[in-house]
């Protein structure tokens, strides 16, 4: 709704603040992952990272500098680009599980998403706080993070459900836990 300033490109109040911005980016071009990948040098032989990432093109690297420099957290990286296209890919990403915590998730309980990303944001908050009570470090808790997953980004099926690991757990994949 607008206030009663005229509207137009001279008028700083009618535009979004840069949590808006931040807000409707990450909604188009963001993305909040829990991929489970395979790593023998964990316990279970299986590792979770969950990540929050934002992607553009080379030309537009400066926007995923700004939402760097706003959140104070996380890296860009350059993904090289194999394909007929002329620009690499950039991404924004964060990694680290305190910086997911104490930054990433209050910033968008706070200011929520508006496309299907806010379904997966919930998810992905939920699976953070499913690692912090350490259920990432049991077969079942895996199990239980890989199924919600699963109902993430369209992914494909979770290779760890499909996994011996997995599979030795009936009564969990059955939904009886």
């Amino acid at each position: 709704m607008l206030g009663d300033n005229p509207p137009g490109a001279d008028n700083q109040q009618e535009r979004p603040g840069l949590e808006e911005w931040i807000v409707g980016f990450v909604d188009g071009e963001g993305c909040f992952s829990c991929p489970i990948q395979r790593n023998r040098e964990m316990t279970l032989g299986w590792q979770l990272q969950p990540v929050f990432s934002v992607v553009q093109g080379e030309r537009s690297v400066r926007a995923l500098e700004i939402i760097q420099q706003y959140f104070g957290c996380g890296r860009i990286y350059r993904n090289r680009r194999h394909d007929n296209h002329r620009v690499d890919l950039m991404s924004y990403q964060v990694f680290r599980r305190g910086d997911l915590r104490e930054v990433i998730i209050p910033f968008f309980e706070a200011h929520p998403l508006i496309t299907a990303k806010r379904d997966d944001f919930g998810k992905f908050a939920a699976i953070v706080g499913m690692m912090d009570q350490r259920l990432h470090l049991t077969v079942e808790g895996l199990v239980r993070i890989a199924k919600i997953t699963e109902t993430m980004n369209d992914r494909k099926p979770s290779r760890f459900l499909e996994s011996s690991e997995a599979i030795r757990q009936p009564t969990l994949l059955d939904g009886q836990s």
